[in-house]
């Protein structure tokens, strides 16, 4: 959708001296491709909310003026330095990169140009998102605040500017990540200590902050309701009364026009915040394969606004066997996605630019999804506006915070129980936050589910928070809680399971989905923000992560047909951080996996399995002796030759109990090491593999070269890819096998055995 932007003689002035040549981003340890690209005084130039579009704005992205004071004190007399908004002060794009306390207060400064506002016109200030409370003042007038991190907020600023130069913009913004309020991953309490799967935390101003002049009576926000059924529109246009006083002239008539490309297909009118209802002759039908969008012209009086919508229905049906699916547009779509955190080693909780946020959302098609679940964040209008227009269904998760407490399972009983407010200014807090996010955001096709709890962060009061959404948003599909704590409610049952996959059962009036799979890992060196990564399963390179990641797709479309799995998200669309679960490193400059395979896979174009023959066995079926001892043995004890006569002799598995597996010999140190010799037949084999249970690390030799490592634990036997070395040393005849396997927490085990893989004909 095109912008205009009209500049006025003082911003031009201000674009001009502010020396945006002096900046630059702060030290980055992976900058991606679009860090470069950065334009300091016009980052982010876009028109930031593309479902209400008007055609004079002015953009306050650039450099501002700092500060960061204890809590209490009073608004700085002099500034720290200059930050790049609308980039989070924790980011290197903002340029300072520094850390923001509980005990802490943000400030902002900068001055703008205010338009001659004649006529009863109105000049209001927007905010993309600011967290989390953010305190307004125009030339040192208070003008609102506001509680939040994730939604937009606008205040009326007509009655504190003065025409022309020199008005003061002040924003002051305290942020206690560690509190209850809503925060998704952000980690607390400090930049310098992110880790696992919590990541840098975002202060402040983090979307675009823009100046909009209206009239009169102008339209506040448009709700736009496609029905598919009737093949109509349904648009309410709200009205907002001009310094909070009733319009002249009584309610305003909306007159709203659809058109397909500039061919006008349906006409409307109506009063402001009534119903008006638009006949679509012969609809086109919104989906990921056919993303169409109709626009939309909504006329209040001599306001003009821009909008766009797409004609899609989203709900529960049954499917031929009586299994309950999500249908789109009355048909069950297998829904594949990733698991999308919408972090970045450059802008922190923003990207750097609009073209890096189209790209995820392209990378994600050609990685073969038609969905992503966006995970305990709300992203800028304009992801869900390119999700829309390129065609990817979104699940969007409400940002998790410590609101809710008591929330789990009962040991003894096995019982799910529902958790409860830590206290009603968090539990109010929360529902506000929830609201806003449905009502900012209903209009995109793009967003098909809301999911109320993340596992069971902050996870309190479910049952009647997820009939409340519904009642809010009837036309989604509500999920009460993604995996963890399912209280019986809303539309989903939901389970995670790592590696997985696996399925919860379909229930008469849920779909059954897997909502957190995978997290196969895999460092790139080059592209990590830490040199200690993790993943929930690591992976030697990226044909063993391509060849296990069509594995587990494979298993997920068995489940489609038995038990009646309906979608599945894949953890996760990058690196974040620490993690190195990602498809794609956290730059974005590498794809981790082989694409084409990957993408095959996520849409159930997979090849048949291969035949699987057992070349040494495992103990499995039969306990199999090996040497082995817990105390470090000398150098070189995993070479031939090395006298192991020492060391203890007993059968696998090594270890205690573990699922799917039976341990035989205890083990119970943080370390074990194991020696086998074993015999391989005559002739070649196709592709010779381990069978391996491990947990955890593990470190395999094959005639005292290494052949295999395996970090994390797995769950059950799997195959492992050996090194090219390792597999060029095995031979016909007498083979030595040497393992190590070091433990720090929960159940352990080892044991191992070799496979030969098969290629089955296509």
């Amino acid at each position: 959708m095109k912008k205009t932007i009209l500049l006025t003689p003082l911003l031009c002035m201000l674009l001009s001296t502010l020396n945006a040549s002096d900046w630059k981003p702060a030290p980055c340890p992976i900058p991606t491709q679009w860090t470069a690209k950065v334009n300091p005084a016009e980052p982010w130039p876009e028109y930031p909310r593309p479902q209400m579009v008007r055609a004079q704005w002015t953009n306050l992205n650039g450099l501002w003026d700092y500060a960061i004071t204890d809590l209490d004190a009073a608004q700085p007399a002099k500034f720290d330095g200059k930050i790049l908004v609308p980039f989070p002060i924790e980011s290197a794009l903002s340029g300072v990169k520094k850390p923001v306390t509980d005990k802490q207060r943000l400030w902002y400064r900068r001055t703008f140009d205010a338009p001659k506002l004649d006529g009863g016109k109105r000049l209001l200030l927007h905010f993309g998102a600011v967290d989390w409370e953010a305190k307004v003042f125009v030339n040192g007038k208070p003008v609102g605040e506001h509680r939040g991190g994730y939604d937009a907020f606008t205040f009326d600023i007509t009655d504190a500017v003065k025409a022309g130069a020199g008005n003061e913009l002040i924003v002051a913004v305290f942020d206690a990540t560690g509190g209850y309020q809503p925060k998704g991953k952000q980690h607390f309490p400090a930049i310098e200590k992110p880790g696992g799967i919590m990541y840098v935390p975002c202060t402040g101003i983090w979307q675009t902050v823009w100046l909009e002049t209206v009239p009169a009576g102008y339209t506040e926000s448009l709700k736009i309701v496609p029905d598919v059924d009737n093949s109509a529109v349904e648009i309410v246009g709200v009205p907002a009364s001009a310094g909070n006083q009733p319009p002249k002239g009584g309610t305003p008539t909306l007159r709203v026009k659809v058109f397909d490309g500039g061919r006008l297909v349906g006409t409307g009118e109506g009063k402001a915040g009534e119903r008006i209802i638009v006949r679509i002759p012969q609809p086109k039908l919104w989906s990921p394969d056919s993303p169409f969008l109709y626009d939309l012209r909504v006329e209040c009086g001599p306001d003009v606004v821009r909008s766009y919508f797409g004609m899609r229905k989203i709900a529960l049906g049954k499917d031929e066997r009586g299994i309950t699916r999500p249908m789109l547009n009355g048909k069950f779509v297998f829904q594949s996605g990733p698991l999308d955190q919408g972090f970045w080693p450059d802008g922190i909780y923003l990207a750097p630019t609009d073209e890096a946020l189209r790209y995820d959302i392209e990378m994600t098609k050609k990685l073969g999804f038609n969905m992503a679940r966006k995970h305990v964040k709300v992203e800028p209008d304009r992801w869900y506006y390119w999700a829309d227009k390129l065609g990817l269904l979104v699940w969007q998760d409400m940002p998790s915070g410590a609101v809710g407490k008591g929330a789990g399972k009962d040991k003894k009983t096995g019982e799910v129980r529902d958790g409860t407010a830590v206290s009603p200014e968090a539990g109010a807090q929360f529902e506000k936050e929830l609201k806003a996010m449905i009502e900012t955001h209903w209009n995109h096709p793009s967003i098909i589910m809301w999911i109320v709890f993340n596992e069971g962060w902050g996870q309190h009061d479910t049952p009647r928070l997820t009939k409340w959404v519904k009642g809010l948003d009837p036309s989604r599909l509500v999920n009460n809680a993604s995996g963890w704590h399912d209280i019986p409610a809303g539309d989903i049952v939901d389970m995670h399971k790592y590696p997985g996959p696996g399925s919860p059962p379909p229930e008469p009036a849920r779909a059954a989905v897997l909502g957190e799979f995978g997290g196969l890992g895999l460092a790139t060196p080059g592209h990590i923000w830490v040199q200690k990564t993790w993943g929930y399963r690591g992976m030697s390179d990226q044909r063993t992560l391509t060849k296990k990641y069509c594995d587990l797709w494979r298993q997920v479309w068995q489940l489609k047909d038995d038990p009646g799995l309906c979608a599945a998200v894949y953890t996760q669309t990058t690196d974040v951080e620490t993690e190195c679960n990602g498809l794609l490193t956290y730059d974005r400059k590498v794809v981790k996996v082989d694409l084409q395979q990957a993408a095959d896979a996520a849409r159930g174009k997979l090849p048949p399995p291969p035949q699987i023959k057992v070349i040494v066995p495992t103990s499995e079926a039969a306990p199999v002796n090996w040497r082995y001892t817990t105390e470090k043995p000398a150098d070189g004890w995993f070479r031939p030759g090395f006298d192991a006569s020492s060391w203890k002799e007993g059968p696998a598995g090594f270890g205690g109990k573990v699922p799917n597996a039976e341990g035989r010999t205890p083990w119970k140190t943080s370390d074990i090491w194991l020696r086998r010799e074993v015999v391989l037949p005559e002739g070649k084999l196709h592709h010779p593999m381990f069978r391996c249970y491990h947990d955890e690390d593990v470190k395999i030799y094959v005639n005292g070269v290494i052949a295999a490592t395996g970090q994390g634990f797995t769950t059950s036997y799997e195959e492992m890819e050996l090194t090219d070395e390792g597999r060029a040393t095995l031979k016909p005849g007498k083979n030595l096998i040497a393992i190590h396997c070091h433990q720090t927490s929960g159940g352990q085990y080892i044991d191992l055995g070799i496979v030969d893989e098969i290629e089955t004909p296509k």
